[in-house]
């Protein structure tokens, strides 16, 4: 288990103020976030919605490693990049239709995901996660695994997006100097050309397949909690933990082959009543030992002065975390070293 000292004071001075540039658990950085050099590091990428999960996610990929101090990991925030603002309230093609970009939206990071390449200077080895990624092994074991050449590393898609062929990017290790077509704002601007479809794009579609490579689900565990889970991703999002009993701030997929119809419904209600209209509250987690998985590493971060009382409070005004947070913390047990 990772101590105190080895964590940073970036982490732990920006979860009580939200005005950084950016969080690292490292000390120095290039501007853009990066380091210097080949040195391994873990991004994940975040927006202001999922900043608690970010942060809990950051302190888990180093509690949980052998040797905390061979690797670094840091936020990417969509706050940080201006390009986001110009599309705000714009369609955009995805899944052959047209959306409408929400800054707002619980999920407008995910852009980001290709961002890492460009700023490790195309070069080194990298693991990308989302915010809601959280690590139950040694995430250095994926850092130093064999790519055999591949320029990409992560699992499939689980259910039809399976059957599709689509990966999940969701958890990615990626070798940067193969990735030097990876301009992420260049190809988030042609979303709104219309000539790269955001399915297409999160999907890899558009990468060679014979440059990805597979990795066992276990890191990237889709709402699992086994003794062979290396990363746990709360990847459905009306039961992510933090959230329970909040009002819902995404837009659920409208993704239906088997039956058209009830995406033409999905499209109407959200054309006529708003992103977020007849969308259900957040519910419980229906695993406790994945809910009791979280608070336990939350309830360390705020042992440890990494996160704040006070920024959880805000959170909670902004709806971002369930309010009965505190509640939950004092009533779940202690994780085991």
């Amino acid at each position: 288990m990772v101590s105190s000292n080895q964590l940073s004071t970036s982490s732990s001075q920006s979860a009580g103020s939200l005005g950084e540039d950016s969080r690292s658990s490292s000390g120095s950085r290039m501007e853009g976030g990066s380091l210097p050099g080949d040195r391994p590091k873990v991004f994940i990428h975040t927006n202001d919605r999922q900043m608690l999960g970010a942060l809990v996610s950051q302190y888990s990929m180093k509690r949980n490693a052998a040797n905390p101090t061979e690797f670094d990991v840091e936020l990417i925030e969509h706050a940080k990049y201006s390009f986001f603002k110009d599309y705000e309230g714009r369609e955009y093609l995805r899944d052959g239709a047209s959306r409408v970009w929400r800054n707002d939206d619980l999920q407008s990071f995910t852009p980001l995901r290709f961002k890492p390449p460009e700023l490790m200077g195309y070069s080194g080895r990298v693991v990308i996660t989302d915010p809601d990624v959280f690590a139950v092994g040694d995430v250095m074991e994926l850092l130093t695994r064999d790519m055999q050449g591949n320029a990409i590393v992560c699992r499939p898609r689980s259910g039809a997006k399976k059957l599709e062929g689509i990966l999940a990017t969701s958890v990615m290790l990626l070798d940067c100097a193969k990735l030097r077509h990876w301009r992420c704002q260049e190809q988030f601007d042609q979303l709104f050309e219309r000539t790269l479809d955001y399915a297409d794009w999160i999907g890899l579609k558009k990468e060679d397949r014979n440059t990805i490579g597979l990795f066992e689900n276990e890191w990237n565990d889709f709402d699992r909690l086994s003794e062979k889970t290396k990363l746990i991703h709360n990847t459905k999002r009306k039961t992510q933990p933090w959230k329970a009993g909040l009002p819902a701030d995404y837009i659920p997929a409208e993704k239906y082959r088997i039956f058209p119809p009830i995406r033409w419904v999905m499209r109407a209600r959200r054309k006529f009543f708003g992103d977020y209209a007849f969308v259900p509250d957040y519910k419980t987690h229906p695993d406790p030992k994945q809910e009791q998985f979280f608070f336990g590493l939350l309830r360390e971060c705020v042992d440890r002065r990494i996160v704040s009382e006070e920024f959880i409070r805000e959170e909670m005004k902004r709806n971002h975390v369930r309010h009965d947070v505190f509640e939950v913390l004092e009533k779940v047990p202690a994780l085991p070293n």
